[in-house]
């Protein structure tokens, strides 16, 4: 195999490479093998016919694709390791050349990761997050709390207000017809929370248990259904049922049941000091954030498109793996919300130049400061996920290649460049 390396514009390469006549004639040789049960030619047997007369019949090209494809597989890698290049997208693969008893020659376009141009990074000033816990903070907590042991009570003598659980019958008409997923029984509904098109839930405030009536309403224009959207629609609800929540009275005996403590007093102490420790866990984030963003913004660099691409792709795949984890396929969201992996893409765009940014960023400070991480580090880290895994650390360790070792480390500094920044900053 023999190499050339050209460098483009805005952090691409372009890698010609060159593979042997003979290597490109072995490929050949197997893709034979790979694919010659799938000939018939009168005289042989399935499976029996020479490469030959394969080739005769059909011309060598009949075995090209699959040849290009072993020969690129076997010596990308080591066309990328030895153009020392630090590539950090697909190759873009284009054939310059392929013909039996000829050199089989291919470019790969690839991203490079770009240089960072750090600017001010030591003693950025920033303002300082609150970590203070408030009056309001504690009611709103106690309020939360209330909400998780409240009871509801069925209402019989008024209508329905803004708040209440109604249980409804409801049948949907768009242009006099029915629709798909319009028609429901016994479904429970909180008036206020917006869960319903339009001003479906406001138009059943004022209505009675047992009353009947007719509710207009307007699908959105985007809504995720195309025949629907836009579209007026006519409902015929029939008020079931309706629930107020009735909250239990903040007092000594609601600490009593909820808490460990006897007053109320004590329980509001509690909830105050179980805030201030949650407070400065997130002021001590976002002060982190703060200060990173401060240095990315004071640093330059160019990110290559397909660097991009591939930060997409990957957030995309974090996103559907998210989705299934609740029970929901993407192609399912896609279809209920009549979004498509572009519009997602586009939307995650802003997010994922950020993650770039941020991370050559960190990297380019821990190479500044010159953190290095220790293999004693390592250990430790390993052994906190063993511990989280119930692994014991050798055995955990015996699992990452040195691949995996190196990431570690390499997250390890920007984190300890995080800190190194944060230490640094100036916090008003």
């Amino acid at each position: 195999m023999s190499l050339q390396v050209e460098k483009l514009e805005k952090n691409m390469a372009k890698l010609t490479v060159e593979v042997p006549a003979e290597k490109f004639i072995e490929a050949i040789g197997h893709a034979y093998k790979k694919n010659k049960n799938r000939f018939n030619v009168p005289g042989f047997r399935k499976g029996k016919v020479p490469q030959a007369m394969i080739e005769k019949m059909y011309g060598p090209e009949v075995f090209y694709e699959d040849a290009a494809n072993e020969a690129i597989g076997q010596s990308y890698d080591a066309a990328a390791k030895e153009s020392g290049l630090d590539i950090v997208s697909r190759p873009e693969i284009d054939l310059v050349q392929i013909e039996k008893g000829k050199d089989f020659i291919y470019t790969a376009t690839v991203a490079v990761k770009p240089e960072v141009t750090l600017g001010q990074y030591k003693g950025v000033e920033v303002e300082k997050a609150s970590a203070e816990v408030t009056d309001e903070d504690v009611e709103k907590e106690l309020k939360k709390v209330q909400e998780q042991n409240s009871r509801l009570v069925t209402v019989d003598d008024r209508a329905v207000q803004d708040g209440d659980q109604v249980v409804i019958d409801f049948d949907g008409y768009v242009d006099g017809e029915q629709f798909d997923g319009g028609k429901s029984e016994d479904y429970p509904l909180t008036i206020g929370s917006h869960t319903f098109i339009d001003t479906f839930e406001e138009q059943l405030i004022g209505k009675n248990a047992g009353e009947e009536c007719e509710v207009n309403v307007t699908f959105p224009t985007e809504y995720h259904a195309a025949e629907l959207a836009g579209k007026p629609a006519v409902f015929k609800v029939t008020v079931k049922e309706i629930k107020y929540k009735e909250l239990p009275e903040l007092n000594d005996e609601f600490a009593g049941e909820v808490s460990e403590f006897e007053t109320l007093e004590e329980y509001k102490a509690d909830v105050r000091a179980k805030l201030a420790e949650a407070k400065e866990k997130q002021a001590a984030t976002e002060n982190e954030n703060r200060v990173v963003e401060a240095v990315v913004k004071n640093a330059t660099m160019e990110i290559p498109e397909p660097m991009i691409d591939a930060q997409l792709d990957n957030m995309v795949n974090e996103y559907a793996r998210n989705m299934q984890s609740h029970g929901i396929s993407l192609d399912q969201y896609m279809q209920y919300t009549g979004m498509t992996i572009d519009k997602i893409k586009e939307q995650m765009r802003p997010q994922a130049v950020k993650r770039i940014e941020t991370r050559l960023v960190l990297e380019a400070v821990a190479k500044a400061e010159n953190i290095q991480v220790s293999d004693e580090k390592v250990d430790e880290e390993i052994g906190k996920m063993a511990a989280a895994y119930k692994m014991e650390p050798e055995k955990l360790k015996g699992y990452m290649g040195e691949a995996e070792i190196a990431s570690m480390k390499e997250d390890l500094a920007v984190q300890e460049a995080v800190d190194f920044l944060v230490a640094e900053a100036k916090l008003a």
